[in-house]
């Protein structure tokens, strides 16, 4: 479930499914009209994408891909998150990730797509990659906005090929987080960053911004039409792959 709120003209979109706040189908459904609706309503200053509890996301919800029955259905479903991925990189409006807890793989990845990521200050919350210690690899679009999102091809190197959690310190570092803050001051540091953007004569972000990632959403279009992409996803019903994911699905949802 997405939680919708508006607060100071900043809508907080609010991952909460009551356990580890998975990337479900419903959940790309309602980011997608969330962000049609921050970039049409002139009111509406930018977005925050944040989690509930002590979690911001533990990726995309694995008894979803365990029920895929074939690689029509996978495809299917990678191409609407594709585009809505693709959108979220696009918004017009400032985007900030808060992350009140732990991301993990597909909730790492939609981060990237933001502009600015905020990390609570704890000791024990961890970000990071994991698909290649369940047997996983990126999609076309996912590559490119967490290569984008990282900065450096030998920063996105290190964070996919060795599949580690990073605290608060070694994100910081490696430029995951752009800053930390305490956890009261979370949403509203994330919404001081949306309104020093957003804020100028004429609101100029919005055209930086497009001029900034256009380049590369026209790259991710291009590799989407000239790329065969969808056989990789194939690795879905792989026998190791898959029991991997039957132990994530069981530590999304321990009931």
């Amino acid at each position: 479930m997405l939680k919708q709120t508006t607060e100071d003209n900043i809508i907080i979109a609010t991952l909460d499914d009551g356990i580890t706040n998975t990337i479900t189908e419903d959940v790309l459904d309602s980011l997608s009209q969330i962000i049609q609706n921050v970039n049409e309503d002139s009111a509406i200053k930018g977005l925050i994408i944040t989690g509930a509890g002590k979690t911001f996301c533990s990726g995309f919800d694995l008894p979803l891909f365990l029920g895929f029955k074939d690689l029509a259905e996978v495809i299917t479903f990678f191409e609407k998150e594709e585009e809505i991925l693709i959108n979220l990189f696009m918004c017009r409006k400032p985007v900030v990730a808060a992350w009140n807890g732990a991301a993990v793989a597909g909730g790492f990845i939609f981060s990237m797509a933001a502009d600015y990521r905020i990390m609570k200050n704890h000791p024990k919350i961890k970000v990071g990659l994991n698909e290649i210690k369940i047997g996983l690899g990126l999609s076309i679009v996912q590559t490119e906005v967490v290569r984008f999102g990282l900065d450096s091809d030998r920063t996105f190197s290190r964070v996919i090929y060795n599949g580690e959690m990073h605290d608060t310190s070694r994100a910081l570092e490696l430029g995951i987080a752009d800053e930390l803050a305490d956890e009261e001051q979370l949403i509203p540091r994330a919404k001081q960053v949306i309104s020093g953007w957003i804020d100028n004569p004429g609101r100029a972000f919005t055209l930086l911004k497009t001029s900034l990632r256009k380049p590369y959403e026209d790259r991710m279009r291009q590799r989407l039409r000239d790329e065969d992409w969808q056989s990789g996803f194939n690795i879905m019903f792989d026998k190791q792959t898959r029991h991997f994911l039957t132990i994530g699905a069981k530590m999304q949802h321990p009931s």
